[in-house]
């Protein structure tokens, strides 16, 4: 079964993963994460599975994040605006996001990779 993976085709990160994915023979349906946005919905969904803290899906080095001065509200605002604006922007949310439908990653390591999506783990 493909896992689902939200990525940027621009972005070198996504590009690698996307090798690393290719290299190990792993199934994938590609989305891009700007023309097809996931909703704030499938976000707070991708959140909970994934364990991480909401700010580590917002891609803090981009221009859009530094735009918006998201630096100080991102530590204050509630959940729901938080989820608002990754859902209203792509470029805002940290790539690649992989998922199975249970587990989450966001972002590519190698190790995290090998540990997750290894169909040989």
């Amino acid at each position: 079964m493909p896992i689902d993976v939200y990525l940027y085709p621009r972005c070198g990160t996504c590009r690698k993963a996307k090798k690393w994915l290719d290299d190990q023979e792993v199934d994938y349906n590609e989305i891009h994460i700007v023309e097809e946005t996931p909703s704030k919905d499938k976000l707070k969904d991708l959140y909970e599975k994934s364990g991480l803290e909401l700010k580590k899906f917002f891609n803090t080095s981009g221009q859009k994040y530094r735009e918006l001065g998201l630096k100080d509200r991102i530590k204050e605002a509630p959940e729901e605006e938080l989820l608002e604006l990754l859902a209203s922007d792509g470029m805002l949310i940290k790539r690649p996001i992989v998922t199975d439908g249970e587990k989450v990653t966001v972002g590519f390591k190698e190790e995290m990779f090998d540990e997750i999506w290894n169909k040989e783990s």
